[in-house]
């Protein structure tokens, strides 16, 4: 199994075993994310890449690899899934240079 594989597939152990002890939580999350991901004005595979991009930003290994898996499965091409991670990139960009911008230079001005 790949370390992708084995990362996904703890994950989804470990909510298993969440759901023992808070059922309807996890049960309520599931039926939200389920909704989320459903297609609408945007289409699974966009749903997917976005969150695959959102994943990246916040450096989350296994959403990352979560979000791989479901965006080709819903047909994502290589090419897609590569600009996606650059559109991420230009945000986590952009998010560092904002904040240098305006908190850094407003603290260095005090």
């Amino acid at each position: 199994m790949k370390v992708m594989e084995e990362k996904v597939h703890a994950y989804k152990d470990q909510i298993s075993e969440l759901a023992h002890s808070l059922p309807e939580v996890v049960n309520a999350y599931h039926q939200f994310t389920g909704e989320c991901f459903a297609s609408g004005a945007l289409d699974a595979k966009t749903k997917q890449l976005i969150a695959l991009g959102i994943g990246m930003f916040a450096n989350n290994e296994v959403c990352t690899f979560y979000h791989v898996n479901e965006a080709r499965s819903k047909g994502a091409s290589e090419q897609e899934i590569m600009e996606t991670i650059a559109v991420a990139g230009a945000v986590g960009g952009g998010h560092a240079m904002s904040q240098g911008a305006l908190r850094v230079q407003q603290a260095i001005k005090q």
